[in-house]
């Protein structure tokens, strides 16, 4: 029975166990600062650590006291010049007082929040709880990140742990065999016949000859080793790459007139936490971005948020460069392919019908997962697209009755604190620990 003692610090100077013990015990609070912390930050700074704030009521620990009301107490109190022993003190009125002590704020609460560091790894670990991507298949396994070991034959040479007994065993029987080396029978069968002449003192010849037979075999037996250094086989070892799992995640977005600067923010918001949650689940995460109007284009990072495009909207130009890029660069045999649409739900009425052909022909079946959020100007209701009755957009329509086999999820947003509620909602797990189900 020994006792380990963890004195391992923090960069905040505390104990890890205090602070493993502490998270566990605010874990609700700490987990709702980050979220709000996250809605904060770009999309640079997203997964770094940093200082949180909660409300010190949720960690405060429970203490017994005394009530302020009720029961005798006895005090001792210095510089008294006004009463004796045995006298009787009124009680002062409750909520009354001089008016001194502490006031209230304004806003109700008149504490201070308590701030503490969360590291990079418990930040995103805690924005990310809960969460599980709908397929996680890991297709291509040839990115090199580590070797690994694996039985590669047989060596002369090697350390005696990795002697192989069996192989050397049979290496010394084989050559014993050839070169006639006397069994241990053979030599004890020499002089159980020596025995016995002797003892019945018949056939001196005989004894002569089984005395020379037996120094012969020895002597064999002294220049052939049962176990010879050519015989000794050891275990090889191979260092092989030990793969790891890859993923590209595709960015679709409309960037036609009608898409508003606060509609791509609000696109912006999803990719930084799609792509987030795929590079805490694969090692090697490749991003492609395309932008389209009337037409396709991949672009970098920069021109896809921030340069200006006009044009009318045709969605199946987006689709037609994603699958042309999968076939170049990306094999579905070979990758794990993510998708994300952002678009305020325009699209030509003539592209419907080229759009879900190609969605159920080409996108689809290539893809692990493909999540496509329509975003609309702020404050309009969801569902609403146009802040009139309750119609579907033409995009959301033709999506709606593609039969994507829980591939396709869709949702609407309108703010920008509606991103992350949406995003749980698309990956969250079920109570059974599995992804939950996810639909139009």
């Amino acid at each position: 029975m020994f006792t380990i003692v963890d004195r391992r610090l923090n960069p905040s100077g505390k104990s890890l166990a205090n602070r493993q013990r502490f998270l566990r015990r605010a874990k609700e609070q700490v987990m709702r600062a980050v979220r709000d912390a996250s809605a904060k930050r770009g999309i640079r700074d997203i997964d770094m650590g940093g200082d949180i704030a909660i409300s010190p009521d949720g960690i405060r620990e429970p203490t017994l006291r005394r009530s302020s009301t009720g029961g005798q107490r006895d005090y001792v109190v210095p510089g008294n010049k006004e009463f004796m022993s045995g006298d009787k003190i009124k009680r002062p009125p409750q909520g009354g007082g001089s008016g001194r002590g502490n006031e209230g704020s304004e806003d109700g609460d008149g504490q201070d929040e308590f701030r503490f560091v969360l590291s990079r790894e418990e930040f995103i670990d805690l924005f990310l709880e809960d969460l599980e991507l709908p397929d996680l298949a890991k297709r291509k396994l040839a990115v090199t990140d580590a070797m690994d070991w694996h039985r590669a034959g047989y060596s002369v040479a090697g350390s005696p742990t990795n002697l192989n007994l069996v192989r050397t065993m049979r290496n010394s029987l084989a050559r014993r065999m050839a070169l006639h080396r006397p069994t241990g029978d053979e030599i004890k069968a020499l002089r159980q016949e020596i025995d016995d002449l002797e003892r019945t003192g018949r056939d001196r010849d005989r004894l002569e000859q089984a005395r020379l037979a037996l120094a012969e075999a020895l002597k064999r037996t002294q220049r052939i080793p049962y176990i010879d250094p050519v015989d000794v086989r050891y275990n090889r070892f191979a260092a092989t790459p030990r793969p790891a799992a890859q993923a590209v995640m595709f960015c679709l977005m409309d960037v036609s007139g009608s898409m508003t600067e606060h509609m791509k923010d609000l696109a912006k918001r999803f990719y930084m936490l799609l792509y987030l949650f795929l590079s805490r689940r694969y090692k090697h995460v490749d991003v492609v971005f395309i932008r389209h109007t009337h037409r396709a284009a991949e672009v970098d990072e920069e021109t896809f948020f921030y340069s200006a495009e006009t044009g009318g909207t045709v969605v199946s130009t987006a689709l037609e460069e994603m699958a042309r890029v999968i076939k170049e660069r990306y094999p579905p045999g070979e990758w794990n392919i993510y998708g994300a649409q952002a678009s305020d739900g325009d699209n030509a009425l003539s592209d419907n019908t080229k759009t879900a052909q190609l969605m159920t022909d080409s996108i689809l079946p290539d893809c692990q997962y493909y999540a496509y959020l329509e975003v609309g100007q702020e404050g309009m209701m969801p569902g609403l697209p146009y802040g009139g009755g309750p119609r579907e957009t033409d995009l959301w329509r033709t999506y709606k009755q593609i039969n994507a086999g829980g591939v396709l999820a869709m949702r609407r947003v309108t703010e920008r604190k509606e991103i992350y509620p949406v995003f749980r909602e698309l990956f969250a797990k079920d109570k059974a620990g599995q992804p939950a189900e996810v639909s139009a």
